[in-house]
C-alpha cells in the first residue's frame, strides 16, 4: 500500500518580507479592482498582470535567463497568497505563470524556453488550458483532437472544451492524440502549442447563467503546428500533463477562491461568539490544515517532484471546502445574493454562488481525484 509524502513546511522568514511589499501594491491597487471569489479566473486586467510583471512576481521561481527572479517556491507562494485574498485580477497571467512556463522549463527545448517564458514573465503572454473535451473531461485520456505528420510540421483537428478566458489569450498548451495508444490510452499523446493569430482557430464563448464570459469552446479546423510547437518528444504527453496538473491541482486558488467571502463572515459574527464558534471556527480551521498541505506541495514542486497524488488530495478537499464557505454563508444570513450590489456580502455570495458547480469541475471532478488518490495508496 502507498503511503502520502506529505512533510512539514514553513514560510521562511525571508519570504514573509515580501507579504509586506505585495499588501502594500494591493492597497495601492484597490481602488482599481472590486474584490471578487474567483479572481483567479474571472478577474481578467492585462494592466495588472504587466504591473505585476514589471515589479518581479510573475514567474519568481525561474532562471533568470528566461526571465524569473530565481526565488523560492515559497516567496511565490506568499505573493500567490497575498493576490487571491485580496481577490486581485490575475486571470490573465494565471495559467501561464502557475503551469505553462513551468511545462516549457521543464521539457521544452532552447528555442521554446527563449521564446516564450519572458514574456509570460513579463505579463505579457497569456495562456489557456487545452485539456477537456466534449468526451474526454474527466478521463483525460479519451482526448480526440487529432494531430498528424504534414510536411514540416502537423495538422490539427478538434476541438477543446471549458477553455477558461481563451477569447482573451496568445496560446494554448494542448494535449492532443498524436498517434493511436499502445498498451495503454496514456500512449500517444502529445502538447502542442497553439497560436491563437491562426485563421483556422475558432473560439466560441460559453456564457455563465449571469450573462459572464471566461468559458470557451475551441475547434481547430486543419491548424497546421510547426514541429517548433511540439513540447518535448512526440508521444510524451500524458508523462508531461501529470506533471502539468500537479501545479494546477496543489496552489492555494484550490481553497481561497471564496476567501474574501470567508472574510466578510468574519466580520459579520466577530460580535456573536456562539455564532462564530459553531460556525465560522471550524471553517478556519479547516483552511489551516488545507494551507499546510498545500505549502507541503509546494516544497515538493520547489526540489523538482511531481507529487501528482498529493495534489489530487489538496484539489478534492479545497474545493470541497470552498462550497462549505458558500453553505454557511448562505445558511446564517438572509441576504439576497446580487452580484454588483454596492452591499459586499451580497455581492460576494452571487459570485460564489454562481461559479461554486465549477469549483468541483475544473482541473478534475472530486470523483476522479479520489480514484487517482486510491490508485496511488494502492486501494484500487
Amino acid at each position: 500500500m502507498g503511503t502520502f509524502t506529505f512533510t512539514t513546511a514553513q514560510i521562511p522568514k525571508e519570504a514573509e518580507k515580501l507579504r509586506l511589499e505585495i499588501r502594500q501594491l494591493l492597497k495601492e491597487e484597490q481602488e482599481h479592482f472590486l474584490p471578487s471569489c474567483d479572481a483567479w479566473l474571472g478577474g481578467f486586467s492585462p494592466e495588472f498582470s504587466k504591473k505585476l510583471g514589471q515589479m518581479g512576481y510573475i514567474g519568481m521561481t525561474w532562471p533568470k535567463k528566461y526571465g524569473g527572479h530565481e526565488r523560492s517556491q515559497f516567496e511565490r507562494y506568499v505573493v500567490i497568497e497575498e493576490l487571491l485574498a485580496a481577490g486581485a485580477p490575475v486571470a490573465a497571467h494565471w495559467i501561464a505563470d502557475r503551469q505553462m512556463a513551468p511545462l516549457i522549463l521543464r521539457h521544452g527545448n532552447e528555442e521554446q524556453k527563449m521564446r516564450f517564458v519572458p514574456e509570460i514573465a513579463k505579463g505579457n503572454s497569456y495562456w489557456a488550458i487545452g485539456m477537456s473535451e466534449p468526451n474526454a473531461g474527466s478521463d483525460l485520456a479519451a482526448v480526440q483532437s487529432k494531430l498528424e505528420p504534414d510536411g514540416d510540421g502537423f495538422r490539427l483537428s478538434g476541438q477543446k472544451l471549458w477553455s477558461s478566458g481563451a477569447h482573451a489569450c496568445h496560446y494554448m498548451m494542448a494535449l492532443v492524440r498524436s498517434s493511436s495508444a499502445g498498451k495503454t490510452r496514456h500512449e500517444g499523446l502529445s502538447n502542442v502549442v497553439v497560436d491563437f493569430t491562426d485563421e483556422c482557430v475558432e473560439i466560441r464563448p460559453i456564457y455563465l447563467m449571469n450573462g459572464e464570459h471566461h468559458f470557451n469552446e475551441v475547434i481547430f479546423h486543419d491548424v497546421f503546428i510547426p514541429k517548433e510547437n511540439v513540447i518535448g518528444e512526440i508521444g510524451d504527453g500524458w508523462r508531461q500533463v501529470t506533471e502539468e496538473l500537479a501545479f494546477e491541482r496543489s496552489g492555494p486558488e484550490r481553497f481561497l477562491s471564496t476567501f474574501p467571502l470567508l472574510t466578510t463572515l468574519v466580520e459579520a459574527t466577530k460580535s456573536n461568539p456562539q455564532l462564530f464558534s459553531s460556525e465560522i471556527a471550524p471553517l478556519i480551521a479547516e483552511l489551516t490544515a488545507l494551507r499546510e498541505l498545500s505549502l507541503s506541495i509546494a516544497g515538493v514542486l520547489g526540489n523538482g517532484g511531481n507529487p501528482a497524488v498529493e495534489a489530487a488530495l489538496v484539489k478534492d478537499a479545497g474545493t470541497t471546502f470552498e462550497r462549505k464557505v458558500t453553505e454557511v454563508a448562505e445558511r446564517i444570513f438572509e441576504t439576497v445574493p446580487e452580484q454588483g450590489n454596492a452591499e459586499r456580502f451580497s455581492h460576494l455570495l452571487a459570485q460564489a454562488l454562481m461559479h461554486g458547480p465549477g469549483f468541483t469541475i475544473r482541473g478534475g471532478t472530486n470523483e476522479i481525484l479520489r480514484g487517482i488518490v486510491a490508485r496511488g495508496l494502492g486501494l484500487r
